[in-house]
């Protein structure tokens, strides 16, 4: 059968999602994806197969006689491919002992990055550290699917029961506007007072740290409005100036948006953001990981005692 030569091991592990969780937003969740984009590619392979693989219907979703059928074998399949996946892992971490970090912006913050690299080195000196940028459209900066080692990111993170972490800072949140707008004035804002303010939110992927940023906790149930989207420092600033919005930022985070015509504010009544150095829990962290997490730990530590010089003595 030539039609189903080209079946993604993608799509396969989306229709085993769809198939746990017989509910199509609570698999979208699971797999980082947005429901419409996970429904439109299970329709993609029900076509490419030539058959339905669920009946939808008002009471919800259940498995069809054809899905039941690939079932299992989609299943050995994707523990196959992973299996294959862990396998070449191994035997690249053999040919180089490279730690990969990833983050969304440069954590910044004092020197944070060379005092974590100094500290690291020195114990692993055989090591190689790259680091790799990713999108704000991942808020697990690249854990999620494996492409990082450890990763700088923000709480709350999805599947948060995936990760261990460490603190490397408790960072009160501020709103950052435009210096025209009407509050700028204001030395501290109350955050009732941005309550029907547009907000500049992050890309729906990223989940629970979108709600974060836009204090859904502390909205007492009111929808925020959302002006723009945003997946990054320059689009952030660019809609901050054109006036699309406000949003709330780290005050570690705020030199990189403070530019010309943005200032920030302190915000009443909203709780501080944290920061942290996350690692996957799958299987115990290896001796690189650990290191760096040690080594992260010692320098937040001091940071947190002596803020204004981590990077000397």
């Amino acid at each position: 059968m030539a039609m189903t030569t080209d079946v993604h091991v993608r799509d396969l592990r989306y229709f085993l999602t769809v198939a746990e969780e017989l509910h199509f937003t609570r698999a979208a969740e699971r797999l980082y994806v947005s429901q419409p984009a996970l429904s439109k590619q299970v329709r993609a392979l029900e076509r490419q197969l030539g058959v339905e693989l669920f009946r939808r219907d008002r009471h919800g979703v259940a498995l069809s006689a054809a899905g039941e059928a690939l079932l299992p074998y989609a299943r050995r399949v994707v523990d196959d491919w992973a299996a294959g996946a862990a396998a070449m892992d191994a035997v690249r971490a053999e040919g180089r002992s490279t730690l990969t970090v990833g983050m969304s912006t440069s954590p910044g913050r004092g020197g944070l990055l060379p005092a974590i690299r100094s500290r690291f080195t020195a114990a692993h000196p055989e090591a190689t550290v790259r680091l790799r940028q990713v999108s704000w459209e991942d808020p697990t900066a690249g854990l999620a699917d494996g492409d990082v080692d450890v990763a700088f990111v923000w709480l709350p993170l999805p599947d948060a029961e995936r990760y261990a972490w460490t603190v490397v800072a408790e960072e009160a949140r501020l709103v950052a506007l435009p210096e025209s707008h009407p509050l700028a004035g204001r030395a501290e804002i109350d955050f009732a007072d941005l309550a029907d303010e547009p907000f500049l939110a992050l890309p729906e992927s990223a989940g629970p740290l979108r709600d974060h940023w836009l204090a859904l906790d502390s909205r007492a149930g009111r929808p925020p409005r959302i002006g723009a989207e945003i997946a990054g420092t320059e689009e952030t600033y660019e809609g901050l100036v054109a006036g699309l919005g406000v949003c709330l930022v780290a005050a570690g985070n705020a030199p990189l948006i403070t530019l010309g015509g943005v200032v920030t504010r302190p915000v009443r009544g909203v709780p501080p953001s944290r920061y942290v150095l996350a690692w996957r829990r799958e299987q115990p962290p290896g001796a690189l990981v650990r290191g760096y997490a040690e080594a992260c730990r010692e320098v937040a530590e001091r940071l947190r005692r002596r803020p204004a010089d981590i990077a000397g003595g």
